[in-house]
């Protein structure tokens, strides 16, 4: 599984791209797929960014959430 930096994931933020990912628990998810990602963010969450902290603190879900999405790395 390729390891990627803070930096790469930044690209990866919906806007200079058409992927979109973010990180949770050291997993990078790939999230371009979903209606909810479509312009780079989710409520108050932006994509490119490692979400552990504000989704441990304050989402309205768990990790089951990224389930459905394919890890395609890991943040480094």
């Amino acid at each position: 599984m390729p390891t990627y930096t803070k930096s790469q994931l930044a690209l990866r933020n919906g806007q200079d791209r058409d992927e979109i990912w973010v990180a949770y628990q050291g997993l990078i998810y790939d999230v371009s797929r979903s209606r909810l990602w479509q312009r780079g963010n989710h409520y108050e969450h932006w994509a490119g960014q490692d979400l552990t902290r504000e989704l441990d603190e304050d989402a309205p879900h768990n990790s089951n959430v990224f389930d459905k999405f394919s890890v395609i790395g890991r943040l480094g």
